[in-house]
């Protein structure tokens, strides 16, 4: 399945090259159909795991408080959450 999902992945990066030739792109559609389309992406998706990863959730959220890109209400937002996830002690 990896194999498979990995050479969809490779046909809809040709169909959305602009670099591509006509023919190259329609070849990559002909195998999209022939391989079921956009359908192994979700099976991909559910077989990488149980979700996010916790550790990945809470650095990202404490990296959104101290980003100066961020507005007030999103690292307000991110702090809520890193309290509402916070295990308990």
């Amino acid at each position: 399945m990896p194999r498979e999902a990995n050479e969809i992945r490779g046909y809809k990066a040709a169909l959305s090259n602009r670099n591509v030739s006509p023919e190259a792109k329609q070849h990559a559609h002909a195998r999209l159909n022939e391989l079921g389309g956009g359908q192994p992406h979700e099976e991909s998706y559910q077989a990488g795991g149980e979700g996010k990863d916790p550790t990945r959730v809470s650095a990202g959220l404490k990296a959104a408080q101290h980003n100066p890109r961020v507005t007030e209400g999103g690292k307000r937002r991110a702090a809520k959450k890193m309290e509402a996830d916070a295990p308990e002690e």
